[in-house]
């Protein structure tokens, strides 16, 4: 690399230099030497943090990289941290991975660290769903926990999930003394790589069963199950850990119409029948919409190849399969979740669903007309584990989620989990067939009850260093340049999660909010819309979600009230240059 004056050039070079300095292996060494200047640049301009996932990041040599090294850094780290977290316990961890490209090796890397450490480690024999994970660490009394997995992201990229004792993935302040631990290595010769093998052991079948037996005590409609068990169902496992469990619990739960989607049944990091394994795109639903097509399905469910999201479609008013985005789908599952409690006499008044700041008020309206709690936290699943501890004995968590189609079903799993999910928007679909409904029906039924409430997602990528910095700019034009209204209705309130402040546009007071900061800028308008800004914390991206709603008295208007509401947020996306 061409050394420059400037600072962070050199910056990036001393810590090239350290890294060809340290006891990293030659063939390691010699990669680095291979780089171009951008590529040095890029794979060296900042260390991977914890964000709202963990670790994740392009795999290859580098501070900015998932490799050996990086992943090994962070175990060495987490294990300090554990040692001085909980002093004179029996330590143990679980440790769980997907079907990524060097996943394997990269849990069984980790594994080797954690043996090192005299930390008890139970390694998942095989690739695992990561809410399987979260359970395991529960069931086995750990004190810690990883999964390998890099979620949806494209097929280059790996990750590195930590969780603590409850399950949940770290929150603050875990988080940050792990990376301090982390921070405080000088260099690779303190990770210790190798195992103490009897300090490991291989788990699998015998937790599988207890989980999906934890999931199988969730129904509340057997009755309806068993009428529909005809119910016709295609998933697809998008190359990943859905294929393990997702089409057992269906069969346990009794549903006898079930469509793999044999072209994508099969683990393959390499994804090879889609461009992003992203149950959110359609084009990694096409080869489930097209089997649904095929055999006039009920419901369509695929999942990401770690299987904590789901993304689902059904039949719309004109027979056309159509995808639910994830606040429909939960809506569809927190009304029903809801509303079967409400009829098996299970709601006391001490319950409570969660949901992100981000993820559609319909499911407020909906838990205040049962009489039941709707706290809102940021984004990410550890807020809401958060949530839930902070309330053991006091309220019971149903259920939660958040837009980017992730859901938990109670809490004997602290993240977000598709293969519970999955069982439950079976559930769903089987209780609204018995009623004479389709899912659409359904959702449209919900909307005429309590408004129709339409979202839409603008994510805007902005890949190394530059993009960053761009990202950052977006950000602090928005707090220094807001307009007066956006698409001709006033904004009424300005919440800033950075600095923890509400303004009120129309009585020009302040109040403070209670949440932790957080990069997320939000806007109220006078019309009932909201629109949110924040920068991804596990993507090189800036998210704008947009959400506006109308009543909707009469189900016949259903496609002329939608078709109004995209108008509305196509001109908001207009206004804001998002198009």
């Amino acid at each position: 690399m061409t050394h420059n004056s400037t600072y962070v050039d050199q910056k990036i070079q001393n810590k090239v230099n350290k890294w060809l300095n340290s006891a990293i292996d030659e063939e390691s060494k010699e990669q680095i030497r291979a780089l171009s200047e951008d590529e040095l640049a890029d794979a060296f301009y900042k260390d991977l943090e914890f964000g709202t996932g963990g670790l994740r990041g392009v795999m290859g040599i580098g501070s900015n990289r998932i490799n050996k090294y990086t992943v090994g850094m962070a175990t060495q780290g987490l294990a300090n941290y554990i040692k001085k977290s909980f002093p004179n316990e029996e330590l143990k961890v679980a440790i769980a991975h997907d079907s990524r490209n060097n996943s394997r090796y990269f849990a069984e890397t980790v594994a080797a660290i954690f043996s090192a450490n005299n930390i008890k480690v139970y390694l998942f024999e095989d690739l695992r769903p990561t809410p399987e994970l979260s359970f395991a660490i529960r069931h086995l009394g750990c004190q810690s926990g990883v999964v390998l997995t890099a979620s949806h992201n494209p097929k280059e990229y790996n990750g590195y999930k930590a969780y603590w004792n409850d399950g949940a993935q770290v929150v603050p302040p875990h988080d940050k003394n792990i990376i301090a631990e982390v921070n405080a290595i000088s260099g690779v010769e303190e990770v210790k790589f190798e195992a103490i093998p009897e300090n490991i052991e291989s788990v699998g079948k015998e937790l599988d069963e207890l989980y999906l037996q934890e999931i199988l005590k969730l129904e509340l409609s057997p009755d309806a199950v068993a009428n529909q068990e005809d119910l016709k169902i295609v998933f697809s496992p998008i190359h990943g850990t859905g294929i393990t469990l997702i089409p057992e619990v269906l069969k346990k739960k009794g549903f006898k119409n079930v469509h793999v989607v044999a072209e994508q049944a099969t683990p393959d990091g390499n994804f090879p029948t889609v461009v992003y394994p992203n149950p959110e795109e359609k084009e990694a639903m096409t080869k489930a919409l097209n089997k649904a097509a095929e055999i006039n399905a009920d419901l369509v469910m695929a999942t990401d190849p770690d299987s904590d999201r789901v993304g689902i479609a059904a039949k719309n008013s004109s027979g056309e399969f159509e995808l639910i985005n994830g606040n429909q789908a939960a809506t569809l599952l927190i009304y029903y979740l809801l509303k079967k409690w409400k009829e098996n006499g299970k709601l006391d008044g001490n319950q409570m669903i969660v949901k992100t700041i981000v993820t559609t008020d319909l499911l407020d309206r909906i838990a205040e007309s049962f009489g039941v709690d709707c706290p809102n936290t940021l984004t990410g699943f550890k807020y809401i584990a958060i949530l839930i501890r902070e309330n053991e004995g006091v309220r019971e968590f149903i259920g939660g989620g958040e837009e980017s189609y992730g859901y938990m079903i109670s809490d004997f799993v602290r993240d977000k989990d598709a293969v519970a999910s999955c069982a439950m928007l079976a559930e769903m679909a089987a209780w609204a067939k018995d009623q004479g409904l389709s899912v659409f029906e359904l959702l449209a039924d919900i909307y005429a009850k309590y408004g129709f409430y339409l979202e839409n997602l603008i994510s805007i990528t902005k890949k190394g260093m530059h993009g960053a910095e761009e990202i950052k700019k977006m950000m602090s034009d928005l707090r220094n340049a807001l307009p007066e209204s956006i698409n001709g209705s006033k904004i009424v309130k300005i919440t800033d999660y950075q600095i923890g402040i509400l303004k009120n546009k129309t009585s020009d007071l302040e109040e403070k909010i209670d949440f932790p900061s957080s990069n997320v800028l939000q806007f109220e308008l006078e019309d009932g819309s909201k629109i949110s800004a924040r920068p991804s914390g596990t993507e090189p991206k800036i998210k704008f979600y947009i959400s506006v709603n109308e009543a909707l008295p009469d189900k016949a208007n259903y496609d002329l009230i939608k078709s109004k509401l995209e108008s509305r947020i196509s001109s908001i996306k207009n206004e804001l240059g998002l198009n």
